[in-house]
């Protein structure tokens, strides 16, 4: 299931709002979809993100995938507990599984991603 307190981006990313702080980490359908996660590319702190960009990447035995930032802002912190387990993600995608924290630029941007029904009823759509 996806927590109902998180927003969801249609690139299988989701976002935790805490004040200006952003947590961003991949859904568990995108952890389930790409199989075992054996390394994570983390961002660089105090790295610039755009929305719907690029700011990582996830290699597990099946595929690699971009991580894509479902809002805009600084990074200000990146989980490296990934660098030495990326099987976290695997895991616990929506606990200790998060990416990176950043400050945000703008605070409407939420408005353009998914709650909770609505990615579940986008995932049901997209195995179609």
């Amino acid at each position: 299931m996806n927590p109902e307190d998180l927003r969801y981006h249609k690139e299988h990313t989701w976002v935790k709002v805490s004040g200006k702080k952003a947590t961003i980490g991949i859904t568990d359908y995108a952890q389930d979809a790409l199989g075992d996660i054996v390394y994570v590319d983390l961002p660089e702190v105090d790295t610039d993100v755009e929305s719907n960009s690029e700011i990582g990447e996830i290699e597990s035995t099946k595929a690699t995938s971009s991580v894509i930032a479902p809002v805009s802002g600084r990074i200000t912190e990146v989980n490296e507990d990934l660098t030495e387990s990326p099987e976290i993600l695997n895991e616990d995608p929506y606990g200790k599984g998060w990416i990176a924290i950043l400050e945000l630029d703008d605070m409407s941007e939420l408005d353009d991603l998914m709650d909770a029904s609505e990615y579940s009823k986008f995932v049901e759509e997209e195995a179609k």
